[in-house]
């Protein structure tokens, strides 16, 4: 699914399931209190990239399934987005 333009070049193309997987272990790697401060703000940063993008990507999927139970018979694109 295309990503909008802020979206890091890391993770472009990146599925929800290998983000959402990477986002859990982040989550519990700081929560075991074992990083340093600067690898914490790094683990953040990247977290929240991860939450982002997992969210736009299940907004186009809702936006997909909207339009097939709405019986439309056109071609979904993402909004502000090619396909």
């Amino acid at each position: 699914m295309p990503d909008t333009p802020d979206t890091p070049p890391c993770l472009t193309g990146l599925k929800f399931e290998t983000a959402l997987a990477e986002l859990e272990e982040l989550v519990q790697t700081m929560e075991s209190g074992k990083l340093e401060l600067e690898a914490s703000i790094a683990a953040y940063q990247r977290g929240m990239a991860l939450l982002r993008h997992c969210q736009e990507q299940l907004q186009q999927a809702e936006q997909k399934i909207q339009i097939m139970e709405a019986g439309q018979l056109r071609d979904w694109k993402p909004e502000g987005g090619n396909p």
